[in-house]
């Protein structure tokens, strides 16, 4: 499970909820809440809706749980590993504060949390706003004032202010046998265009630089709408989101043959050259146990195209090793796929029982240590297509966007690092007076296995 660094979970970001909640407000006795926000970044979108929402009516957010009137635990509930760490999340709450509404994925497993956890006010599933507003309602009345309770057009962010996750839709038509998304999520329903537009718009208005689109699918972004003004609305969204003038990057595309298009736009600079695709695995006969496209040639031949369209395009993906049934010639089809491709960002997971899987039911599941062994194999032969890559960035000029500074230097990302996942350009020389959000130039002279060192030259 991907959980929010520390530095953007919103119950150890004391600085920037000071800062930019303005929690603190002379000669008003403000109820307050506390709020944690665990799993993937469409948690964490769901997570500034709630306080958006909370601030809008009079309610503090709170940095620590002991100064909170309540707390909101925001969980994911995708792998055992996520449960038990929402578990525990949970847990330390009523610990500190005793009132806890809990939210989320896991949400939609309530008598699994009441069972571990029968104190809690009241669970709530996933994007269930309302519901959440109301468990807060009942346990803290809000005591709103007009005259003060106003907030930005952005509302309120738990990322940092240049960058901001839009998430286009939710739920998920595919049946893959490893995935509960579905049921926890439901099936895929595609946000008006309209109003993404209109929230991105005033992102970038609020000096958001980059916008990093999300999804459980993007690619299959207003399929669902019965009279959708063209095929493929996502092409429609992009190319109108490359129009605003900040940084567009796409995450979680699923590998449908229109993504085609999506390319040009990326060579003519409208949209990052940057696509994330799960791919999961490579071997036909692994795939299909997925319930996942198992056509691993075409797909070469698909990143084959994409790169003929956009030789500068940056492909990541993620793959699940010891699935069950997995031999040990799938997993070498896996590795030979992959010496192959030759995937810029890659990420690894070692297959886990999800309860309500179909996969569990699979035959054939693989020992732990062969997981280990086959995970850390996979990892070494990534890392060594990651270094060569950036290797031979050394010498080049990029563009980076700075995300913070200190006295050592600054941590920027380009092009083709989405932030958390992937890796960061160090500037160590020519860095005094800039500030998170600064776009600059940079000139490579260091590579390592996953981050770029360099310094900063006139544009």
């Amino acid at each position: 499970m991907a959980q929010n660094p520390p530095d953007l979970r919103p119950d150890r970001a004391q600085a920037r909820l000071d800062r930019d909640l303005s929690t603190v407000r002379a000669g008003r006795d403000q109820p307050t809440i506390g709020m944690v926000s665990l799993g993937c970044p469409k948690a964490l979108v769901d997570s500034e809706r709630i306080l958006t929402r909370l601030r809008a009516e009079g309610y503090g957010i709170s940095p620590d749980y002991s100064g909170a009137d309540a707390v909101i635990v925001n969980t994911c509930g995708f792998l055992d590993s996520a449960k038990a760490e929402s578990l525990d999340a949970i847990g330390e709450a009523l610990t500190a504060n005793g009132r806890v509404i809990v939210t989320g994925c896991l949400g939609a497993e309530p008598d699994y949390i009441t069972g571990a956890h029968p104190r809690v006010l009241a669970v709530t599933g996933p994007h269930q706003y309302e519901q959440v507003l109301d468990a807060v309602h009942a346990a803290v009345p809000p005591d709103p004032d007009p005259f003060v309770d106003l907030l930005p057009a952005s509302g309120v962010k738990l990322t940092p202010r240049h960058y901001s996750y839009l998430k286009i839709s939710e739920g998920c038509n595919h049946k893959c046998k490893f995935c509960v998304i579905p049921d926890m999520r439901g099936r895929l329903a595609s946000r008006p265009h309209k109003a993404v537009m209109r929230e991105a718009e005033k992102l970038v208005d609020s000096g958001v630089k980059e916008l990093l689109v999300i999804s459980q699918d993007t690619s299959a972004y207003g399929t669902d709408w019965s009279d959708r003004p063209s095929k493929f609305p996502i092409l429609d969204l992009a190319r109108e989101l490359g129009q605003l003038g900040a940084w567009v990057r796409m995450h979680y595309v699923y590998p449908y043959p229109h993504v085609r298009e999506l390319v040009p736009m990326m060579a003519e600079g409208g949209v990052l050259p940057y696509l994330d695709i799960p791919f999961q695995h490579a071997h036909p006969d692994t795939l299909k146990r997925m319930a996942r496209p198992a056509a691993a040639e075409r797909t070469l031949d698909e990143i084959a195209a994409w790169r003929r369209a956009c030789p500068d395009i940056t492909l990541r993906s993620t793959f699940i090793v010891g699935y069950p049934g997995e031999t040990e010639d799938e997993f070498q089809t896996l590795l030979d796929w992959l010496d192959e491709a030759q995937l810029d960002r890659v990420g690894c997971f070692q297959y886990e029982n999800v309860a309500g899987a179909r996969s569990n039911a699979l035959p054939g599941h693989v020992p732990d240590e062969v997981k280990q062994e086959r995970w850390d194999r996979f990892m070494e032969k990534a890392q060594a297509i990651s270094e060569a890559k950036l290797a031979a960035k050394v010498g080049t000029r990029l563009t980076a966007l700075v995300d913070a500074v200190d006295e050592e230097g600054a941590t920027c990302r380009t092009a083709a690092d989405a932030p958390e996942i992937d890796g960061n350009l160090f500037v160590d020389r020519g860095f005094e007076g800039l500030a998170p959000g600064d776009m600059i130039e940079v000139e490579v002279d260091e590579a390592g296995e996953y981050d770029l060192w360099g310094a900063r030259v006139d544009a």
